[in-house]
């Protein structure tokens, strides 16, 4: 089992900027990737970004430009930062482990998965 603890959600106003925290434990070696997902309340969870052991990072159409994932393995922690909020990225957002693997369209995840909790964002206008 491995568990996710998401940190580092709030409000902030359009243009603002937010860090995301998820840390790790438990059996961590039986994944190797950790990926941050979020869901807007009416709509679908859709990925934001992904990043793997060996720090390859692949990032959704939404988080292009704007937010980066990094990791800092002595901490077991990955991190999301965001920048140049905007209304739209209103949502929940999810921390999610799995053991992924590099296909055609990107980054798959192919094994158990784990969710964190979920930490909330909401930008104003």
């Amino acid at each position: 089992q491995v568990q996710l603890v998401e940190s580092g959600g709030g409000l902030v106003q359009a243009g603002g900027s937010l860090r995301l925290s998820c840390t790790a434990s438990g059996s961590i070696f039986s994944i190797n990737g950790v990926g941050w997902y979020r869901q807007a309340p009416g709509k679908q969870r859709e990925l934001v970004a992904i990043i793997t052991n060996d720090g390859s990072a692949e990032y959704g159409a939404s988080a292009k430009g704007r937010f980066t994932i990094s990791r800092d393995n002595a901490k077991n922690t990955v991190y999301l930062q965001m920048n140049s909020l905007k209304p739209e990225d209103t949502a929940d957002y999810y921390c999610y482990g799995d053991v992924f693997r590099l296909g055609p369209t990107g980054w798959v995840p192919v094994g158990v998965g784990y969710w964190g909790q979920g930490t909330q964002v909401t930008v104003s206008s």
